[in-house]
């Protein structure tokens, strides 16, 4: 079923469990995401400051809303221990009705 791109699946990267957990328990708290995957065990290559860096990372895939998004980028932000947090958003054209119904009741602030 078309979503017509009112809902997102965005990915953060963090830099351990702790970060992770309170992310994520924040911006469901706050309705800000309706749920988070943690997933553990990526290995990240970047360049950062003229440097090729190797760290071991997780990531989070977070839905929500697209009127959510400036909120939930925000509050990531203002958690996230990095200087610079990888948040990427990507919209969903297409899901399971009562899911993307269930990402907007959680994701409702009204």
């Amino acid at each position: 079923m078309e979503s017509e791109h009112r809902h997102l699946l965005v990915y953060c990267t963090v830099p351990d469990e702790e970060s992770a957990l309170r992310i994520s328990e924040t911006l469901v708290e706050e309705a800000l995401a309706a749920c988070v995957n943690i997933v553990p065990g990526l290995r990240s290559v970047y360049r950062w400051k003229g440097r090729i860096e190797h760290d071991g990372e997780l990531l989070l895939l977070i839905k929500t809303s697209t009127d959510r998004y400036p909120a939930l980028q925000e509050r990531i932000v203002a958690l996230h221990p990095y200087e610079l947090p990888e948040i990427v958003a990507v919209p969903l054209e297409r899901g399971l009705p009562g899911y993307l119904q269930w990402i907007d009741q959680n994701t409702h602030t009204g």
